[in-house]
């Protein structure tokens, strides 16, 4: 299937989605340190990013546009997942670049249709 980059610097959020997305066939390169994640999908090109936004240096808005930056990232999806639920959160988010925004908390069924609709898009 698709080959998924998840950045969160919790460690039990990229532990639970690459368990649930490689059993849902996906190939997952989970990752905690934001710092290391244009090095990683540069390496491994991945179909699609799942970005937390409240992380260290870079924060996912500054991920989501320094991935926008990269012609081999333009069209990749990129789906923000994160505690902030607020309108501005979410503009900002999008004009970063997110192609979709999912809020905490969610069930994972959820996360496994919003990839499955990135993935096909």
């Amino acid at each position: 299937m698709a080959k998924i980059m998840v950045v969160d610097d919790d460690k039990q959020i990229t532990s639970l989605f690459a368990s649930y997305l490689t059993s849902e066939g996906h190939e997952v390169t989970p990752l905690n340190q934001s710092s290391k994640a244009m090095e990683t999908a540069l390496a491994n090109k991945p179909d699609l990013f799942i970005l937390d936004l409240m992380m260290p240096e870079p924060d996912g808005f500054q991920l989501c546009r320094q991935l926008r930056k990269f012609p081999a990232f333009l069209f990749t999806p990129i789906l923000i997942v994160t505690a902030l639920n607020d309108e501005d959160s979410r503009v900002v988010a999008y004009g970063a670049g997110a192609n979709d925004y999912l809020a905490k908390p969610f069930s994972i069924d959820e996360l496994g249709s919003r990839v499955k609709k990135l993935i096909k898009s």
